[in-house]
Protein backbone atom coordinates (compact mmCIF):
# COMPACT_ATOMS: atom_id res chain seq x y z
CA UNK A 1 0.00 0.00 0.00
CA UNK A 2 1.39 3.58 -0.69
CA UNK A 3 1.73 5.55 1.71
CA UNK A 4 0.49 9.07 1.39
CA UNK A 5 2.34 12.22 0.68
CA UNK A 6 3.27 14.82 2.45
CA UNK A 7 1.04 17.71 1.90
CA UNK A 8 2.55 21.47 0.63
CA UNK A 9 1.12 23.36 3.88
CA UNK A 10 3.14 20.24 5.98
CA UNK A 11 6.11 20.38 4.39
CA UNK A 12 6.15 24.41 4.46
CA UNK A 13 5.61 24.32 7.97
CA UNK A 14 8.51 21.75 9.13
CA UNK A 15 10.79 23.95 6.83
CA UNK A 16 9.93 26.81 8.92
CA UNK A 17 10.52 25.11 12.11
CA UNK A 18 14.06 24.04 11.19
CA UNK A 19 15.06 27.11 9.94
CA UNK A 20 14.05 29.12 12.95
CA UNK A 21 15.78 26.35 15.17
CA UNK A 22 19.11 27.04 13.09
CA UNK A 23 19.11 30.32 13.11
CA UNK A 24 18.70 30.52 16.86
CA UNK A 25 21.87 28.49 17.34
CA UNK A 26 23.53 30.24 14.12
CA UNK A 27 22.68 33.48 16.49
CA UNK A 28 23.08 32.43 19.97
CA UNK A 29 25.87 29.70 19.26
CA UNK A 30 24.58 27.66 22.11
CA UNK A 31 25.24 23.86 22.12
CA UNK A 32 22.28 22.09 23.28
CA UNK A 33 24.50 19.04 23.75
CA UNK A 34 27.14 20.79 25.69
CA UNK A 35 27.74 20.91 29.37
CA UNK A 36 29.56 24.08 30.26
CA UNK A 37 31.62 24.55 33.53
CA UNK A 38 28.92 26.83 36.37
CA UNK A 39 31.19 29.53 38.28
CA UNK A 40 29.00 31.94 40.89
CA UNK A 41 30.26 34.85 42.53
CA UNK A 42 29.09 37.69 44.60
CA UNK A 43 29.84 41.29 43.58
CA UNK A 44 29.27 44.00 45.73
CA UNK A 45 28.39 45.91 42.90
CA UNK A 46 27.84 44.25 39.58
CA UNK A 47 27.80 47.57 37.99
CA UNK A 48 25.99 47.49 34.44
CA UNK A 49 27.00 43.74 33.86
CA UNK A 50 24.46 41.87 31.90
CA UNK A 51 24.14 38.46 30.48
CA UNK A 52 25.77 37.62 27.62
CA UNK A 53 28.79 39.82 29.01
CA UNK A 54 32.38 38.32 28.20
CA UNK A 55 34.28 36.82 31.35
CA UNK A 56 37.94 37.49 30.52
CA UNK A 57 40.88 35.62 31.52
CA UNK A 58 44.25 37.82 30.09
CA UNK A 59 41.85 39.76 27.74
CA UNK A 60 40.84 36.36 26.32
CA UNK A 61 37.36 35.64 26.37
CA UNK A 62 36.87 32.43 28.04
CA UNK A 63 33.05 32.22 28.72
CA UNK A 64 29.75 34.47 28.97
CA UNK A 65 27.96 35.74 31.81
CA UNK A 66 24.28 34.13 32.34
CA UNK A 67 22.23 35.43 35.21
CA UNK A 68 22.91 38.92 37.26
CA UNK A 69 21.17 38.13 40.18
CA UNK A 70 20.29 40.65 42.69
CA UNK A 71 20.98 40.37 46.52
CA UNK A 72 18.45 43.13 47.23
CA UNK A 73 16.45 45.66 46.52
CA UNK A 74 17.62 48.47 44.95
CA UNK A 75 21.27 47.03 46.25
CA UNK A 76 23.93 47.27 43.83
CA UNK A 77 25.17 43.60 45.08
CA UNK A 78 24.38 40.70 42.79
CA UNK A 79 25.50 37.46 42.44
CA UNK A 80 26.58 36.37 38.75
CA UNK A 81 26.30 33.16 37.18
CA UNK A 82 29.03 32.10 34.55
CA UNK A 83 29.64 29.68 31.85
CA UNK A 84 33.27 28.66 31.34
CA UNK A 85 34.79 26.69 28.31
CA UNK A 86 37.28 24.10 28.74
CA UNK A 87 40.48 25.94 28.39
CA UNK A 88 39.35 28.37 30.87
CA UNK A 89 39.99 25.35 33.91
CA UNK A 90 40.84 24.80 36.10
CA UNK A 91 39.51 27.55 38.96
CA UNK A 92 40.85 28.03 42.24
CA UNK A 93 39.54 28.54 45.36
CA UNK A 94 41.91 31.48 45.46
CA UNK A 95 40.65 32.65 42.02
CA UNK A 96 39.80 36.65 41.68
CA UNK A 97 36.87 38.36 40.14
CA UNK A 98 36.52 41.50 38.88
CA UNK A 99 33.59 44.04 36.86
CA UNK A 100 36.01 46.06 34.43
CA UNK A 101 34.39 48.58 31.94
CA UNK A 102 35.59 47.47 27.78
CA UNK A 103 35.81 51.08 27.07
CA UNK A 104 37.29 54.61 28.81
CA UNK A 105 33.76 56.43 29.50
CA UNK A 106 31.70 53.35 30.66
CA UNK A 107 29.59 50.61 28.97
CA UNK A 108 30.26 47.37 27.94
CA UNK A 109 31.13 45.88 31.51
CA UNK A 110 33.31 42.30 31.97
CA UNK A 111 34.15 39.66 33.95
CA UNK A 112 38.39 39.91 34.38
CA UNK A 113 38.97 36.78 36.16
CA UNK A 114 41.92 35.50 37.45
CA UNK A 115 41.97 31.91 38.01
CA UNK A 116 44.00 31.46 41.17
CA UNK A 117 47.29 29.68 42.11
CA UNK A 118 48.08 26.42 41.47
CA UNK A 119 48.81 25.68 44.90
CA UNK A 120 45.46 26.35 46.04
CA UNK A 121 42.14 23.99 46.10
CA UNK A 122 40.13 23.47 42.81
CA UNK A 123 36.08 25.37 42.67
CA UNK A 124 34.10 22.17 41.61
CA UNK A 125 31.55 23.12 39.14
CA UNK A 126 28.60 24.93 39.89
CA UNK A 127 30.81 26.62 43.01
CA UNK A 128 30.50 30.07 44.37
CA UNK A 129 33.83 32.85 44.97
CA UNK A 130 33.28 34.80 48.31
CA UNK A 131 32.36 38.78 48.22
CA UNK A 132 36.12 39.01 50.24
CA UNK A 133 37.29 37.66 46.17
CA UNK A 134 35.39 39.64 43.56
CA UNK A 135 35.90 43.86 42.91
CA UNK A 136 35.13 46.54 40.61
CA UNK A 137 37.27 48.86 38.93
CA UNK A 138 37.25 52.80 39.75
CA UNK A 139 34.90 54.08 37.28
CA UNK A 140 34.36 58.12 36.04
CA UNK A 141 31.68 58.38 38.38
CA UNK A 142 33.39 57.41 41.43
CA UNK A 143 36.22 59.94 40.42
CA UNK A 144 33.32 62.46 40.02
CA UNK A 145 31.29 61.82 43.18
CA UNK A 146 35.10 62.70 44.75
CA UNK A 147 35.36 65.80 43.67
CA UNK A 148 32.43 67.82 45.65
CA UNK A 149 32.63 71.71 45.74
CA UNK A 150 35.25 72.18 48.37
CA UNK A 151 37.27 69.52 46.34
CA UNK A 152 36.67 71.50 43.18
CA UNK A 153 37.58 74.57 44.26
CA UNK A 154 41.04 73.58 45.92
CA UNK A 155 41.76 71.64 42.59
CA UNK A 156 41.11 75.46 40.78
CA UNK A 157 43.30 76.71 43.00
CA UNK A 158 45.84 74.62 42.74
CA UNK A 159 45.80 74.44 38.64
CA UNK A 160 45.85 78.17 38.98
CA UNK A 161 48.62 78.58 41.18
CA UNK A 162 50.79 76.05 39.15
CA UNK A 163 50.15 77.33 36.21
CA UNK A 164 49.57 80.44 36.08
CA UNK A 165 51.55 82.00 39.20
CA UNK A 166 54.21 79.31 38.93
CA UNK A 167 54.89 78.38 35.48
CA UNK A 168 54.00 81.93 33.90
CA UNK A 169 54.59 84.75 36.43
CA UNK A 170 56.91 83.10 38.95
CA UNK A 171 59.20 81.18 35.95
CA UNK A 172 58.53 78.14 36.74
CA UNK A 173 58.83 76.81 33.21
CA UNK A 174 62.48 78.24 32.88
CA UNK A 175 63.34 76.58 36.35
CA UNK A 176 62.01 73.07 34.72
CA UNK A 177 64.44 74.11 31.86
CA UNK A 178 67.10 74.55 34.18
CA UNK A 179 65.93 71.49 35.83
CA UNK A 180 66.49 69.28 32.49
CA UNK A 181 70.63 69.26 32.59
CA UNK A 182 70.63 67.96 36.03
CA UNK A 183 68.07 64.50 35.21
CA UNK A 184 70.33 62.55 33.21
CA UNK A 185 72.92 62.03 36.21
CA UNK A 186 69.57 61.84 38.64
CA UNK A 187 68.13 59.01 35.72
CA UNK A 188 71.39 57.27 36.49
CA UNK A 189 71.41 57.07 39.81
CA UNK A 190 67.65 56.06 39.98
CA UNK A 191 68.08 53.18 37.88
CA UNK A 192 71.32 52.55 40.07
CA UNK A 193 69.03 52.08 43.33
CA UNK A 194 66.44 50.38 41.83
CA UNK A 195 68.42 47.96 40.11
CA UNK A 196 70.25 47.68 44.24
CA UNK A 197 66.51 47.34 45.73
CA UNK A 198 65.64 44.08 43.62
CA UNK A 199 68.77 42.68 46.06
CA UNK A 200 71.01 39.83 45.24
CA UNK A 201 68.45 36.94 44.53
CA UNK A 202 65.59 39.04 43.12
CA UNK A 203 63.33 35.98 43.58
CA UNK A 204 63.88 36.04 47.22
CA UNK A 205 64.65 39.39 48.05
CA UNK A 206 61.50 40.96 46.68
CA UNK A 207 59.43 38.55 48.18
CA UNK A 208 60.67 39.08 51.43
CA UNK A 209 60.07 42.83 50.84
CA UNK A 210 56.74 42.32 50.22
CA UNK A 211 56.11 40.17 53.29
CA UNK A 212 57.47 42.91 55.41
CA UNK A 213 55.50 45.30 53.71
CA UNK A 214 52.84 43.47 54.27
CA UNK A 215 53.14 42.80 58.31
CA UNK A 216 54.04 46.67 58.09
CA UNK A 217 50.41 47.52 56.48
CA UNK A 218 49.12 44.84 58.50
CA UNK A 219 50.23 46.13 62.13
CA UNK A 220 48.95 49.63 60.48
CA UNK A 221 45.71 48.19 59.52
CA UNK A 222 45.34 46.46 62.85
CA UNK A 223 46.07 50.04 65.12
CA UNK A 224 43.54 52.63 63.07
CA UNK A 225 44.40 55.23 66.20
CA UNK A 226 48.08 55.10 65.54
CA UNK A 227 47.82 55.64 61.87
CA UNK A 228 45.19 58.72 62.44
CA UNK A 229 48.03 60.04 64.46
CA UNK A 230 50.35 59.32 61.78
CA UNK A 231 48.26 60.95 59.63
CA UNK A 232 47.40 63.80 61.56
CA UNK A 233 51.51 64.10 62.27
CA UNK A 234 52.61 63.91 58.50
CA UNK A 235 49.88 66.86 57.89
CA UNK A 236 51.35 69.04 60.73
CA UNK A 237 54.61 68.15 59.36
CA UNK A 238 54.11 69.09 55.39
CA UNK A 239 52.22 72.02 57.70
CA UNK A 240 55.18 73.52 58.91
CA UNK A 241 56.80 72.92 55.85
CA UNK A 242 54.80 74.77 54.17
CA UNK A 243 55.23 77.89 56.65
CA UNK A 244 59.01 77.94 56.42
CA UNK A 245 59.37 78.04 52.42
CA UNK A 246 61.74 80.39 52.15
CA UNK A 247 64.33 78.57 54.92
CA UNK A 248 63.18 75.49 52.59
CA UNK A 249 64.42 76.54 49.42
CA UNK A 250 67.49 77.85 51.21
CA UNK A 251 68.54 74.59 52.58
CA UNK A 252 67.73 72.51 48.97
CA UNK A 253 71.30 74.37 47.69
CA UNK A 254 72.75 73.28 50.82
CA UNK A 255 71.53 69.78 50.14
CA UNK A 256 73.00 69.43 46.91
CA UNK A 257 76.11 70.67 48.44
CA UNK A 258 75.64 67.93 51.30
CA UNK A 259 75.27 64.96 48.54
CA UNK A 260 78.42 66.19 46.87
CA UNK A 261 80.37 65.49 49.43
CA UNK A 262 78.47 62.64 50.82
CA UNK A 263 78.88 60.49 47.80
CA UNK A 264 82.46 59.93 48.23
CA UNK A 265 81.96 58.87 51.83
CA UNK A 266 78.73 56.55 50.43
CA UNK A 267 80.99 55.18 48.02
CA UNK A 268 83.24 54.07 50.46
CA UNK A 269 80.25 52.52 52.50
CA UNK A 270 79.52 50.33 49.99
CA UNK A 271 82.99 49.56 49.22
CA UNK A 272 83.12 48.24 53.18
CA UNK A 273 79.88 46.54 52.94
CA UNK A 274 81.52 42.88 51.26
CA UNK A 275 83.96 43.32 53.82
CA UNK A 276 81.52 43.74 56.47
CA UNK A 277 79.11 41.00 55.25
CA UNK A 278 82.23 38.59 55.30
CA UNK A 279 82.63 39.75 59.01
CA UNK A 280 78.93 39.20 59.72
CA UNK A 281 79.16 35.65 58.33
CA UNK A 282 82.23 34.78 60.30
CA UNK A 283 80.43 36.86 63.30
CA UNK A 284 77.78 33.77 63.48
CA UNK A 285 79.41 31.40 65.30
CA UNK A 286 80.47 33.63 68.07
CA UNK A 287 77.23 34.98 68.15
CA UNK A 288 75.87 31.94 68.10
CA UNK A 289 77.97 30.62 71.07
CA UNK A 290 77.63 33.76 72.93
CA UNK A 291 74.54 32.78 74.59
CA UNK A 292 75.93 29.81 76.77
CA UNK A 293 78.87 32.43 77.75
CA UNK A 294 75.96 35.04 79.02
CA UNK A 295 73.84 32.21 80.63
CA UNK A 296 77.31 31.02 82.58
CA UNK A 297 78.31 34.41 83.35
CA UNK A 298 74.88 35.59 84.83
CA UNK A 299 75.09 33.55 87.79
CA UNK A 300 79.03 35.13 88.31
CA UNK A 301 77.51 38.67 87.42
CA UNK A 302 74.78 37.93 90.33
CA UNK A 303 77.50 37.17 92.63
CA UNK A 304 79.65 40.15 91.70
CA UNK A 305 77.00 42.26 91.98
CA UNK A 306 76.59 41.44 95.79
CA UNK A 307 80.49 42.62 96.61
CA UNK A 308 79.58 45.54 95.16
CA UNK A 309 76.29 46.76 97.67
CA UNK A 310 76.54 49.49 100.20
CA UNK A 311 77.21 47.21 102.97
CA UNK A 312 80.57 45.04 100.91
CA UNK A 313 81.48 48.47 99.79
CA UNK A 314 82.19 49.74 103.36
CA UNK A 315 84.32 47.19 104.03
CA UNK A 316 86.23 47.60 100.89
CA UNK A 317 86.58 51.03 100.63
CA UNK A 318 88.64 51.08 103.85
CA UNK A 319 90.97 48.46 103.13
CA UNK A 320 91.42 50.30 99.93
CA UNK A 321 91.99 53.74 101.50
CA UNK A 322 94.92 52.30 103.46
CA UNK A 323 96.51 49.97 101.01
CA UNK A 324 96.05 53.30 97.66
CA UNK A 325 99.07 55.02 99.54
CA UNK A 326 101.28 51.97 99.23
CA UNK A 327 100.39 51.57 95.76
CA UNK A 328 101.27 55.39 95.16
CA UNK A 329 104.33 54.87 96.55
CA UNK A 330 105.19 50.97 94.26
CA UNK A 331 104.36 52.70 91.13
CA UNK A 332 106.69 55.76 91.86
CA UNK A 333 109.50 53.55 92.78
CA UNK A 334 108.64 51.45 89.53
CA UNK A 335 109.45 53.79 86.98
CA UNK A 336 113.03 53.67 87.09
CA UNK A 337 113.12 49.73 87.68
CA UNK A 338 110.22 50.35 84.28
CA UNK A 339 113.20 52.36 82.37
CA UNK A 340 115.15 49.74 82.92
CA UNK A 341 112.89 46.80 81.94
CA UNK A 342 112.56 48.38 78.32
CA UNK A 343 116.16 47.93 76.94
CA UNK A 344 116.24 44.19 78.42
CA UNK A 345 113.24 43.45 76.73
CA UNK A 346 114.06 45.11 73.32
CA UNK A 347 117.76 43.04 73.59
CA UNK A 348 115.61 40.27 74.28
CA UNK A 349 113.50 40.49 71.81
CA UNK A 350 115.89 41.76 68.98
CA UNK A 351 119.31 40.38 69.89
CA UNK A 352 118.73 36.98 72.21
CA UNK A 353 115.90 35.37 71.10
CA UNK A 354 116.89 35.31 67.46
CA UNK A 355 120.83 34.35 68.58
CA UNK A 356 119.31 31.35 70.83
CA UNK A 357 116.78 30.64 67.40
CA UNK A 358 119.69 30.52 65.44
CA UNK A 359 121.42 26.97 64.02
CA UNK A 360 124.72 26.02 64.73
CA UNK A 361 126.24 24.51 61.45
CA UNK A 362 128.63 21.64 62.09
CA UNK A 363 130.57 18.76 59.58
CA UNK A 364 128.68 16.00 61.74
CA UNK A 365 125.77 15.16 60.17
CA UNK A 366 123.51 14.38 62.75
CA UNK A 367 124.65 17.47 64.70
CA UNK A 368 124.68 20.00 62.17
CA UNK A 369 121.88 22.88 62.03
CA UNK A 370 121.39 22.69 65.45
CA UNK A 371 119.93 25.78 67.49
CA UNK A 372 121.51 27.59 69.96
CA UNK A 373 119.23 27.60 72.30
CA UNK A 374 118.94 23.28 72.52
CA UNK A 375 123.26 22.87 72.31
CA UNK A 376 123.47 24.89 75.18
CA UNK A 377 121.64 22.89 77.22
CA UNK A 378 123.46 19.60 76.30
CA UNK A 379 126.61 21.51 77.07
CA UNK A 380 125.55 21.17 80.84
CA UNK A 381 125.62 17.29 80.38
CA UNK A 382 129.68 17.27 80.04
CA UNK A 383 130.23 19.80 82.33
CA UNK A 384 128.54 17.87 85.10
CA UNK A 385 130.99 14.63 84.36
CA UNK A 386 134.03 16.83 84.13
CA UNK A 387 135.22 16.73 87.82
CA UNK A 388 134.08 13.21 88.85
CA UNK A 389 137.50 11.71 89.08
CA UNK A 390 139.72 13.00 91.97
CA UNK A 391 143.13 11.90 92.71
CA UNK A 392 145.73 13.30 96.11
CA UNK A 393 146.26 16.51 95.36
CA UNK A 394 142.52 17.77 93.03
CA UNK A 395 139.78 16.68 91.26
CA UNK A 396 141.23 15.77 87.87
CA UNK A 397 139.63 16.97 84.34
CA UNK A 398 139.68 15.26 81.03
CA UNK A 399 140.25 17.00 78.31
CA UNK A 400 140.46 15.72 74.90
CA UNK A 401 143.18 16.09 72.78
CA UNK A 402 142.94 16.46 69.09
CA UNK A 403 144.68 14.27 66.41
CA UNK A 404 147.45 15.77 64.12
CA UNK A 405 145.80 14.27 61.43
CA UNK A 406 142.17 16.39 62.41
CA UNK A 407 144.55 19.87 62.39
CA UNK A 408 145.92 18.64 58.71
CA UNK A 409 143.01 17.68 57.21
CA UNK A 410 140.32 20.64 59.04
CA UNK A 411 138.73 18.39 60.58
CA UNK A 412 138.77 20.17 64.12
CA UNK A 413 135.52 21.94 64.73
CA UNK A 414 135.43 24.78 65.64
CA UNK A 415 138.25 26.48 64.25
CA UNK A 416 140.62 28.79 66.53
CA UNK A 417 140.62 31.81 66.00
CA UNK A 418 142.91 33.57 63.80
CA UNK A 419 144.62 35.84 66.19
CA UNK A 420 143.80 34.40 69.62
CA UNK A 421 144.71 37.15 71.74
CA UNK A 422 142.17 39.63 70.57
CA UNK A 423 138.89 39.54 71.77
CA UNK A 424 135.61 40.37 70.18
CA UNK A 425 134.89 43.68 70.64
CA UNK A 426 133.30 44.65 73.45
CA UNK A 427 130.80 48.18 73.50
CA UNK A 428 128.93 49.08 76.52
CA UNK A 429 128.31 52.22 75.54
CA UNK A 430 125.97 50.76 72.18
CA UNK A 431 122.95 49.71 73.37
CA UNK A 432 122.38 46.29 73.03
CA UNK A 433 118.94 46.23 71.61
CA UNK A 434 121.16 47.94 68.13
CA UNK A 435 123.84 45.54 68.34
CA UNK A 436 124.35 42.33 66.01
CA UNK A 437 123.24 38.55 66.86
CA UNK A 438 126.29 36.73 67.26
CA UNK A 439 127.18 34.85 64.14
CA UNK A 440 128.43 31.27 65.06
CA UNK A 441 129.19 30.60 61.20
CA UNK A 442 132.70 29.32 61.77
CA UNK A 443 134.86 29.70 58.11
CA UNK A 444 135.93 26.80 56.39
CA UNK A 445 139.35 24.83 55.51
CA UNK A 446 141.90 23.01 57.16
CA UNK A 447 142.65 24.23 61.34
CA UNK A 448 146.42 24.75 60.28
CA UNK A 449 145.40 27.48 57.69
CA UNK A 450 142.43 29.50 60.07
CA UNK A 451 144.46 29.11 63.34
CA UNK A 452 145.40 27.12 65.81
CA UNK A 453 143.33 26.84 68.97
CA UNK A 454 144.07 28.13 72.15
Amino acid sequence: MRRAAITPFRAGVLALVVLVVLGYFGFTKANPFSNPYELKAAFRDARNLKPRSAVRIAGVDVGQVTKVESLGEGDAAAEVTMELRDDALPIHEDARLEVRPRILLEGNFFVDLRPGSPSAGEVGDGGTIPVSQTGSSVVLPDILDLLQRDIRTDLRTLLYEFGTKGLVEGRGAAAINRTIPSLAPAYRLTAITNEALLGVDPRRDVARLLRGQQRTSAALADDPEALKDLVTDLNITAGALAREDVALAASVPALRDTLRVGQPALGAVNDALPTLRAFSREALPGVRSSLPLLEAGVPWITQARGLVQEDELKGLAAELRRAVPDLVLLNTRLIPFLGQLRPLSSCTNTVLVPFAESRIPSIETGNSRQEVRDQFGRSFVGLAGESRNNDANTPVFHVQAVAPSNLALGRIEPAGPPDPNTPPPHRPDVPCETQEAPNLTAPSGPATVLGSAP
